[in-house]
């Protein structure tokens, strides 16, 4: 009985985890219960039976995943990112795709595309990084960790960043996920982060202890292109908001009432755009 329970509790958990973070990898390990069954009937035992059920598991999620979430989600008003380089957009990391966190509506889509072809135009070579949007579907699931992105309407962007080496724009960031590795304010600029700590929001830099920032010394911030980036994305007409930290704010000399201060009940962002419509 314990085992069972064990059992019963553990697959429970499971099924909770791949929900929050995937959306729709719980009912892909729903559906893929009888395809276990089936393999743990056929196969006889030993080490590559063992090895069958979870990479079956991992074939069906994908299925799902790359075939029929896109179309679905469109019929039901979101799309995705690209996953490869298009309309010089691209993931900072595959994984964003891979866990269904690339889905925003089209309004939204087409004004990073069309400030993504004038920032190429004005900076060749140059491709817009995305991170977390949103899930495929359901308006106020939530993203976890973000606390807003439910709608479609929310995106977060990566800085601009240049080779330290060679000066060359970069495709990396100094993130392996892009946030957590900070742009922090330098001697007289606003000291949000600071101010924020002192109040008691301790969560507001928590990223930043818990990323490593192995890519620092080998891409620095692009203040020109990023403030580029950020001028384009305001004079979209669809878009309503885009949060920064203050003192990036300021050292970039960013003047749109569009931009602002997005509170302490965040986290710290100098080290990504957050967009909405």
């Amino acid at each position: 009985m314990f085992a069972q329970t064990a059992r019963a509790a553990g697959f429970l958990l499971l099924f909770l985890l791949l929900t929050a973070l995937t959306q729709v990898g719980g009912l892909v390990l729903l559906g893929w219960l009888p395809l276990r069954r089936v393999v743990n009937a056929r196969m006889p035992d030993g080490l590559l039976k063992k090895f069958v059920g979870p990479l079956s598991f991992l074939v069906l999620y994908l299925a799902v995943t790359l075939l029929l979430v896109p179309p679905l989600a469109r019929r039901l008003g979101r799309v995705p990112l690209p996953v490869r380089g298009t309309a010089h957009v691209a993931p900072l990391t595959v994984w964003t795709c891979l866990l269904n966190r690339h889905y925003v509506k089209p309004g939204l889509r087409e004004s990073l595309y069309d400030a993504a072809r004038q920032l190429h135009a004005a900076f060749p070579g140059t491709r817009v990084a995305y991170l977390d949007a949103n899930f495929p579907f359901l308006d106020g699931f939530p993203l976890w960790p973000h606390l807003s992105h439910h709608d479609g309407n929310k995106l977060d962007l990566a800085f601009c960043y240049r080779d330290a080496r060679t000066g060359e724009p970069s495709g990396l960031a100094p993130s392996p996920i892009g946030y957590g590795v900070y742009e922090g304010p330098a001697p007289g600029e606003p000291d949000t982060p600071r101010d924020c700590a002192a109040r008691g929001y301790w969560q507001y830099g928590l990223l930043g202890s818990l990323v490593p920032g192995g890519k620092k010394g080998t891409v620095r911030f692009d203040p020109e292109r990023t403030r580029r980036l950020i001028g384009l994305l305001v004079a979209q007409p669809g878009v309503q908001k885009l949060f920064i930290e203050p003192h990036l704010k300021a050292r970039l000399r960013l003047r749109s009432g569009k931009i602002r201060f997005h509170g302490c009940g965040a986290v710290r962002h100098d080290d990504h755009i957050h967009v909405q419509r």
